[in-house]
């Protein structure tokens, strides 16, 4: 496969174009990995009476509560109208990571992790928040972080 990269001005937005002779699945994870990209389409998030669009990549986590699900950023809490598992395979498993039944958070978001004696992973993010992993994700996370 060849790959070709042009930066030059005359280019006001990324252009991706793929020629082949057929659709492989090489491809078809390429065209996955493209669309699922945490910038390619922002969020609607709910505060009061206004919508903010919130690109994932500032998002620290995701979260249900109270039959309703929110995304905290650094500049606050929105209320959002897809459900967890939505969001999750919408916004892909490179860049989120669900650490709990109601909670998935941003990879890149992540300062640092606490792991107590017990088994039990303390998750710290961005801006001093901290939230915990469930022992039934435990391993998951021990995997996809490689701890």
């Amino acid at each position: 496969m060849k790959i070709h990269l042009e930066i030059r001005d005359e280019y006001p937005e990324p252009e991706i174009r793929i020629c082949a002779a057929a659709l492989t699945p090489e491809i078809e994870k390429i065209l996955q990995l493209v669309e699922r990209s945490p910038g390619n389409k922002p969020l609607n998030g709910y505060r009061q009476d206004t919508v903010t669009p919130l690109a994932p990549e500032k998002i620290l986590r995701l979260y249900g509560e109270n039959q309703k699900v929110f995304a905290q950023t650094m500049e606050g809490i929105y209320q959002l109208r897809e459900r967890l598992y939505e969001l999750e395979e919408r916004l892909g498993s490179e860049a989120f990571l669900r650490i709990s039944h109601s909670e998935i958070v941003n990879r890149r978001r992540i300062c640092r992790l606490d792991v107590s004696l017990t088994g039990t992973i303390a998750v710290i993010l961005e801006g001093g928040i901290t939230t915990y992993v469930s022992r039934r994700y435990v391993p998951r996370i021990r995997k996809a972080l490689e701890l």
